[in-house]
């Protein structure tokens, strides 16, 4: 068997002779038609395009020697319409810059102001740590002082204590009879004993007093420490502070700017706008009177 052909579109199979000749001939003719009506189109195009790219060359060289726009021919209306544009944008723009300087000037005059407190606080606050300071090195020093002449009394009054027990001892051996010389060491070495645990509970106590002593002062440097770092961190307030006031003063003065160049913007757009219709206000004079109007 074979396989059927399938027939392209646009024609009918004839059974035995393959495809009708005029068929075929209408189709040929019709891409012919076809291809010669693009030829054609791309031809047009082809110098079409010529004939804007001399326009566009031409346009460009006129456009470069245009001078800038004169308004001293337009009629008295549109000139007091123009002037006043750029009346109104000039106020806009200087009425801007006042208040952005003056938004700066009272930041920078509460900034100031921020730090003379700050200053006026921490010099104070710096007198009072260092008067307390002060107070408390002396009261540490007489308290030191106290202890030190306590402890030296003391170890008078334990000598005078340990002389006087000495000299019972002499006079209690003085008088022994039997075995003097036995009797007479164990009381020596009894009275040295005392006299070494007197002496160690002396040194103690003297310890205790100098720690104290030691201690008084001790805190007092750590209060006067203090007193100093909490000044610094008074100054370095006062600082950020400041610094922040100046800080949003620049930022609004950066809004007042925008805001000022977005009514600019404005303004001049209206001003292209008055200018355009003054241009075809002389268009449609020049269209009606058959001359173009002088500039």
């Amino acid at each position: 068997m074979s396989s059927a052909r399938v027939s392209p579109p646009g024609f009918v199979t004839v059974l035995g002779r393959g495809y009708r000749p005029k068929e075929v001939d209408t189709y040929t003719a019709s891409l012919s038609a076809e291809r010669d009506a693009a030829w054609e189109r791309v031809a047009r195009l082809t110098v079409l395009a010529k004939e804007m790219a001399v326009e566009a060359e031409r346009l460009r060289e006129a456009v470069k020697g245009i001078g800038p726009q004169a308004y001293g021919a337009l009629g008295e209306r549109a000139r007091r319409v123009f002037q006043l544009v750029q009346e109104e944008a000039a106020e806009v723009r200087e009425h801007a810059r006042s208040e952005a300087q003056e938004q700066v000037a009272q930041a920078e005059a509460r900034a100031a102001a921020v730090r003379s407190v700050a200053q006026e606080q921490a010099d104070a606050i710096r007198t009072e740590a260092k008067e307390y300071a002060h107070r408390r090195l002396l009261a540490a020093r007489a308290e030191a002082h106290g202890i030190r002449v306590g402890a030296r009394r003391k170890v008078k009054e334990f000598r005078a204590e340990a002389l006087a027990a000495l000299r019972e001892v002499r006079q209690a051996t003085a008088s022994l009879l039997v075995d003097p010389k036995r009797e007479q060491a164990e009381q020596w070495a009894a009275a040295e004993r005392e006299e070494v645990e007197r002496a160690a509970d002396l040194d103690a106590h003297h310890a205790r007093l100098m720690a104290r002593a030691e201690e008084a002062v001790a805190e007092a440097q750590r209060e006067v420490a203090e007193a100093g770092e909490l000044s610094r961190r008074r100054d370095e307030e006062a600082r950020v502070r400041a610094a922040q006031i100046v800080a949003e003063a620049r930022l609004k003065q950066g809004r007042i700017a925008q805001e000022t160049e977005r009514v600019l913007r404005k303004h001049s757009e209206r001003s292209d706008e008055v200018r355009a219709h003054m241009d075809q206000v002389q268009e449609s004079l020049a269209a009606l009177t058959g001359r173009a109007v002088e500039q």
